[in-house]
């Protein structure tokens, strides 16, 4: 019965705070991005963006422990929001830890079954767009002012983000840093995983399709079996009855 009400404190904590970290997590992008984005803003709103930052990292520290509070089975809850955790204790990850936005709409949406298709493009549209611009600005501050970069503003750095997540590589834009390095592998296993899942979503709908035209063609044969037996029955109980009539004119035709 504990067990049983602390899942359930769980889940009302996690739909009662998706909104709340949604909204949080895109401030969060906001105040990580803007002083990336200008390079010339006065120290006061840089350090203003920077208290913004480890306040905002504070409140997702405090909601995972909450979260893991609630948990019956820790060193499952543990081992199953791992990626919660590392952009929480990983340094090199915090510029990814705005990727909480997507568990967020997961768990807003984790009730809307009948818009199964939809759901999926807009993961796949708010995942694909999200990584690539949260990785655009870390390897643009990891890579700005490095002698040897040639990563040097941020459309640069999309168009390497988008080159490595979808595996390209044209080797034109490559960074020259350790952070940058970890934050392209961090892109890379993105990418992969991103491309796989959106492969096996697109052949699952096309399977599901070949099959809704496959029962389709058999429900129509079946209709066109049905009517054409009706058919038939009725053309041999016509000549039942012709024969029937034909033999009441006409009971012995030798006689």
């Amino acid at each position: 019965m504990g067990s049983n009400g602390s899942e359930r404190r769980l889940r009302r904590w996690e739909n009662a705070t998706a909104y709340p970290l949604t909204a949080l997590s895109v401030l969060f992008m906001g105040v990580y991005a803007w002083p990336i984005l200008n390079p010339a803003m006065h120290p006061a709103w840089r350090h203003a963006c920077e208290i913004a930052d480890v306040a905002i990292w504070a409140v997702f520290f405090v909601e995972y422990l909450i979260r893991l509070r609630l948990a019956v089975r820790k060193t499952w809850f543990v081992r199953s929001h791992w990626f919660d955790l590392a952009v929480l204790i990983l340094p090199v990850l915090r510029p990814l830890r705005a990727l909480r936005l997507l568990n967020a709409l997961r768990v807003i949406n984790q009730h809307a079954v009948e818009w199964t298709r939809g759901r999926l493009a807009v993961y796949v549209i708010a995942a694909t767009t999200l990584i690539v611009l949260v990785a655009g600005l870390a390897v643009l501050e990891a890579e700005r002012g490095h002698p040897a970069s040639n990563i040097q503003s941020y459309p640069a750095a999309l168009w390497w983000a988008v080159c490595t997540m979808t595996t390209v590589g044209y080797g034109d834009l490559y960074p020259e840093t350790l952070e940058g390095r970890l934050v392209a592998v961090a892109l890379m296993i993105g990418g992969l995983g991103l491309i796989g899942f959106i492969t096996g979503s697109l052949a699952s709908w096309i399977v599901e399709r070949v099959s809704d035209t496959e029962r389709l063609a058999r429900a129509a044969t079946r209709a066109d079996i049905a009517i054409l037996l009706r058919e038939v029955r009725k053309l041999q109980a016509e000549v039942a009855d012709l024969k029937s009539r034909t033999v009441a004119k006409d009971p012995d035709p030798h006689g």
